[in-house]
């Protein structure tokens, strides 16, 4: 099982200023699988109770002299800490950066070494950042690459997880709905989102003592749409939904 390559600029520029960051705040540890034509990043694909994540990139992105190659169809996954990862690239930027040289470079491999006090060679993945003057090697702890049939039950939850729905509707502007969802945080600590196939998107927080809702009508719809009932302008947003729901027109989830 071998993997190496050296990171593109725009593969550390990628990773270092906007996906690692994102990551790390989605959870702690996630994994990494490398393919012959892809580098992905995914959370909570092998159970888990977090969000579930897919970053995935076309290696030419990321790397150049990609080599890769496994028993498992050229395919290598393993577990990673999402902050130690990004500490140690941002520690090979600055290292390359102090360089001053531009033949400098960062190579990432999957090696083996054996740990002071240990019998047992460990995994890493390693960061070498070298030039003309210097050359330094950060070691980054990896778990046990995945078997053949973790790494089957990888893909095949990778799968499921891009199957887009039948319906998607454009939300509105990313901040003005986090900051709805902040302030319903406060009410409660269920959600109903609710989606229907006219375009409309309904968020809803009950408790005992009180019910507060938003709603988003006729957003931009993608895949599967119909026209909204005519009868229905007048009801409330939660009625409306319900119908449509029944009608097999809207889906909710808690």
């Amino acid at each position: 099982m071998k993997f190496k390559a050296f990171l593109t600029q725009d593969g550390v520029n990628l990773l270092d200023k906007r996906f690692l960051p994102a990551l790390d705040k989605l959870g702690r540890i996630c994994h990494v699988y490398l393919t012959p034509d892809h580098a992905m990043f995914l959370h909570n694909l092998l159970g888990g109770d977090g969000v579930q994540s897919v970053a995935q990139f076309k290696k030419d992105v990321l790397f150049r002299d990609y080599g890769i190659s496994s028993q498992n169809a050229d395919r290598i996954a393993f577990a990673i800490d999402a902050a130690l990862l990004h500490r140690a690239l941002r520690s090979a930027v600055t290292i390359q950066t102090q360089a001053g040289d531009d033949t400098t470079a960062i190579q990432i491999k999957l090696v083996k070494k054996l740990p002071a006090g240990s019998r047992n060679p460990t995994p890493f993945l390693t960061f070498e950042t070298k030039g003309l003057r210097s050359a330094v090697v950060q070691d980054v702890p990896i778990s046990k690459p995945l078997s053949r049939a973790d790494v089957l039950q990888l893909q095949s939850a990778l799968d499921a997880a891009q199957d887009l729905p039948r319906t998607l509707v454009q939300v509105p502007d990313l901040a003005q709905l986090q900051n709805l969802v902040d302030r319903l945080k406060n009410v409660g600590e269920l959600l109903t989102v609710a989606i229907t196939q006219y375009g409309d998107l309904h968020l809803q927080v009950s408790t005992s003592l009180i019910t507060v809702g938003s709603e988003f009508r006729r957003l931009r719809v993608l895949g599967v749409h119909a026209n909204a009932p005519v009868g229905d302008q007048n009801l409330s947003a939660p009625t409306r939904t319900e119908m449509a729901i029944q009608r097999g027109e809207a889906l909710s989830v808690v």
